[in-house]
């Protein structure tokens, strides 16, 4: 499927979850993203996320215990690849570019239309 569909339904998913997995999820994720910024390489990578324990920060800033942390985003993740698949399994791809393909034949002639539904 279309990375940039994905990227929208997973933020869609994100969205609608309750506060507390929600504001847990995007902080961890926000910080693993900060870190992939600086690093050089995937090892870099690695060495960042041992260093800086992005789930062991979350623990301390949510007041939860670093095993809690783990169980609770391993539950989150599961619960956003569940939809997430649900969603996929419903998304429906259907080809508009002849439909619309008249009307702007001159300006775009390469440009695909499509309804996602």
């Amino acid at each position: 499927m279309n990375e940039i569909l994905m990227e929208f339904l997973l933020r869609d998913i994100v969205s609608h979850l309750p506060d507390e997995k929600r504001e847990i999820y995007q902080y961890i994720v926000n910080e693993e993203d900060q870190l992939a910024q600086q690093a050089e390489n995937a090892e870099h990578l690695l060495q960042l996320f041992v260093k800086h324990a992005p789930h062991r920060t979350a623990a301390k800033h949510f007041r939860l215990e670093y095993g809690q942390m783990i169980k609770l985003m391993h539950e989150i993740e599961r619960e956003i690849n569940e939809k997430l698949e649900e969603r996929c399994a419903k998304v429906k791809w259907i080809d508009m570019t002849d439909k619309i393909k008249h009307l702007n034949s001159l300006k775009h002639p390469v440009l695909t239309y499509l309804l996602i539904t």
